[in-house]
């Protein structure tokens, strides 16, 4: 039976949760496959409206099962304060599946997070201070915690120990926070333990049955293509797979299952904390400040202001190649309607030398300029419009550049954050 991976194609906050939710409800299971706290998606359906960090956000469906896979990290504290928001908007989270294999965030990871941030001054990397790369570091270190070592107070104790006589003396000789023993953090996470047991499971076994069941599973990203720790603005990047392969490694599902991979585009461009980003309008410039109010551009997880830019073909072009992109969605068309003109980025100049996908080295990309068309804006609102047709010709034409340039169709347009404000059109 079919599968997809829905991936970001930029620098995250494409709308992925948004297209996830409308999706959703075709399938049987959602799996998210890496990432964690670190990660929100803002779901707004049924009168709900939830940010989702560690829970995929097919939750809100009944019938669906949503999987936390063993590629994520979870944070216990978390994931029960969004099963209370849950259960106060009368959700219910019966179904949810958390792969035992999962590792898990600790305190120190945290406090390691935010000081080595601080320590980098200038230079930092704009993390959500979440845990979440001292946490795969950890686990690449093979010195981490998982789920599956909460149900076993003996096991957890042990591994715990372990892993403090490391933690502790960079924690106090290397930074001067405070140190932590055992009983300190397994008090808490072993309660945490009792609610969450029911949940734990080995969930390559349990996708794989359901496959084999003839079972539809959407597999959800995080983060997106040009935050993946191999393919994206290394260093300022998060600590995982983004792009579709992490699907596969961080779900245990093989890859001739998978039909299609779907890519989430916004309509212009934005990114959080430091790094790289050719296409950035200046602080204070009209159009940027105009992108930034009219599509909210705020952090789900962090609150902080996105930077904004015009839409760079370079990039999602780039996103098609490593993702294998078969679809193409694109999100907040609608805030465009504000512009009388609009760019599209669709090349780089880097000191004189053209280039129409992502230069491997960072030096070529930190001096990118964009390469830019320029096209009319719509100037209409587009938020109650249902059918593709009736889009401006304008819009139309947009959207078509945006489809030749990335050599893949555009198959969904969104025009505001209802999921009733989705445009499905065939190709």
């Amino acid at each position: 039976m079919p599968s997809k991976i829905l991936v970001g194609t930029q620098w995250g906050d494409e709308g992925k949760g948004k297209v996830t939710d409308v999706l959703s409800s075709e399938f049987d299971i959602v799996v998210r496959c890496q990432g964690g706290a670190n990660a929100g998606h803002t779901v707004i359906a049924n009168g709900h409206k939830l940010a989702l960090h560690q829970i995929p956000s097919g939750v809100i469906y009944e019938g669906v099962v949503p999987v936390i896979g063993n590629g994520c990290i979870v944070d216990p504290k978390v994931v029960l304060e969004e099963l209370a928001a849950l259960k106060e908007q009368g959700i219910s989270y019966d179904n949810l599946k958390i792969s035992g294999n999962a590792h898990i965030v600790m305190p120190y990871h945290k406090d390691l997070d935010e000081a080595h941030e601080r320590k980098l001054g200038k230079n930092l990397i704009g993390t959500t201070k979440r845990g979440v790369g001292p946490c795969y570091a950890d686990k690449v270190s093979r010195i981490g915690l998982r789920m599956q070592d909460m149900l076993d107070e003996k096991i957890f104790n042990e591994k715990l120990e372990t892993a403090l006589i490391e933690k502790n003396p960079v924690l106090e000789k290397v930074y001067g926070l405070p140190t932590y023993t055992v009983n300190d953090i397994a008090k808490d996470y072993l309660e945490y333990a009792k609610v969450l047991r029911p949940y734990i499971i080995e969930s390559s076994r349990y996708l794989n049955e359901a496959l084999t069941e003839g079972k539809d599973i959407l597999f959800e990203g995080s983060q997106a293509t040009m935050l993946d720790i191999d393919f994206g603005t290394y260093p300022f990047v998060t600590s995982s797979n983004c792009v579709s392969g992490g699907a596969i490694t961080g779900s245990g599902v093989g890859p001739t299952n998978i039909d299609t991979v779907i890519g989430v585009a916004k309509a212009y461009l934005t990114r959080v904390g430091s790094g790289p980003f050719p296409t950035e309008l200046p602080e204070g410039d009209a159009v940027g400040e105009t992108l930034c109010e009219q599509g909210h551009e705020y952090g789900t997880t962090t609150g902080r202001k996105r930077r904004c830019g015009y839409y760079d073909a370079v990039i999602v072009n780039y996103a098609a190649r490593v993702n294998g992109l078969t679809e193409l969605a694109i999100t907040k068309l609608d805030v465009l309607s504000a512009l009388n003109t609009i760019k599209i980025c669709i090349a780089y100049d880097c000191n004189g030398e053209r280039y129409t996908t992502v230069p491997e080295h960072q030096s070529k990309f930190y001096e990118a300029k964009p390469v830019y068309i320029e096209m009319p804006g719509w100037k209409t609102d587009i938020t109650k419009i249902k059918n593709y047709v009736d889009l401006p010709r304008e819009a139309k034409d947009y959207i078509d550049i945006i489809e030749r340039l990335s050599g893949v169709p555009v198959t969904m347009v969104c025009v505001g954050p209802d999921r009733s404000q989705t445009i499905k059109r065939q190709r």
